[in-house]
């Protein structure tokens, strides 16, 4: 038996992972934000899930928990016989090296190490013997078709090369369980047909590969798709709530938790899309009109931001509030006129 094989955790007998009645909760002011709540899904040995939903929607956070770095408020992930959610100490630890492996959506390679190097990482923080170390490395870029790169830095490497890179390290301890966070999001059309093969592989020997992405060429690999919407809940049953603003105040930002959906009393409020290269505006709204809808009604984080142009008074109210506010028969046209 080699170095890297000699963990409990690094074996051929496979489990199934079992997700039950998953919680995470964090609340902030009169809300609660759920991006996990009381999910229940087994994923079988051998298979890839795939996690698809918007941005907000609980994907990382999951992943998180997955790799016992998030512990959940509630419910219980179990692989086998141990319960991942209850791990402390030592057992967290060997978890952590021997359980899961982890394929960041930003490579996160060493930029100083070459590699091989890089793969000898999480075998040498185990404590693998530099020669076993190596030998391994050398023979997963080998396999991932990086025989000819193995002294090279990442700088030298093609986006394509570097996600091998790190997926030859997330798997170098021979984990049953491998996480991979957007794989494909930084790489171009003829890398990720690379890649892609290179995960639907590391299902084999049953294995178990839960990837979250945007990317739908990945759903006919996919053995199972777990979609996934963010909850937000109101901690109680909140009345409208009246807010002040100063100019260039910011009511919400793009990304944040939605909450409540506001009409404007009086001054304007500026809508804009954040853009890499700047601001994208979409909308001056002034007294009468409503903002905000599409989150709290949907499930779904902001879209854009909001800030007021002059000082302005604004009602929030709640999804509900709302509704009845409008009335349901007049709901979906004011959802259009948007």
């Amino acid at each position: 038996m080699s170095d890297h094989e000699s963990s409990p955790m690094a074996t051929s007998d496979r489990h199934d992972l079992v997700i039950s009645d998953l919680t995470v909760e964090f609340t902030k002011g009169d809300y609660t934000v759920r991006p996990l709540d009381q999910l229940d899904v087994t994923v079988p040995s051998g298979s890839l899930a795939l996690l698809l939903g918007p941005s907000g929607c609980g994907k990382t956070t999951l992943l998180s928990c997955l790799a016992a770095i998030l512990r959940p408020t509630s419910g219980s992930i179990t692989y086998g016989p141990s319960n991942i959610t209850r791990l402390s100490g030592r057992p967290l630890t060997d978890y952590r090296r021997h359980g899961v492996g982890v394929v960041f959506q930003a490579f996160n390679l060493v930029p100083s190490l070459n590699a091989v190097e890089n793969v000898m990482v999480p075998m040498r923080s185990a404590g693998v013997k530099q020669s076993g170390a190596r030998q391994r490395a050398v023979e997963l870029l080998e396999r991932m078709g990086l025989g000819d790169r193995l002294d090279h830095l990442p700088s030298g490497l093609s986006g394509g090369q570097q996600q091998r890179v790190a997926i030859a390290r997330a798997v170098a301890l021979d984990p049953p369980v491998i996480l991979a966070d957007e794989p494909t999001a930084h790489l171009d059309y003829v890398q990720v047909e690379g890649v892609l093969r290179l995960i639907r592989g590391l299902t084999d020997g049953g294995r178990i590969v839960i990837v979250s992405t945007h990317d739908d060429r990945m759903l006919p690999l996919a053995d199972q798709i777990i979609e996934m919407r963010p909850n937000f809940s109101r901690t109680e049953d909140v009345a409208p709530t009246t807010v002040t603003m100063a100019a260039g105040q910011h009511l919400f930002r793009q990304g944040d938790p939605s909450d409540l959906i506001y009409v404007v009393d009086s001054g304007r409020i500026d809508v804009v899309r954040e853009a890499p290269d700047g601001e994208i505006p979409l909308a001056s709204l002034g007294p009468g009109e409503h903002l905000g809808e599409m989150g709290p009604l949907f499930g779904l984080p902001r879209s854009a931001s909001a800030r007021a142009a002059v000082d302005t008074s604004l009602t929030g109210y709640t999804a509900k509030a709302f509704r009845d506010l409008v009335g349901a028969e007049r709901l979906p046209s004011l959802i259009r006129g948007r």
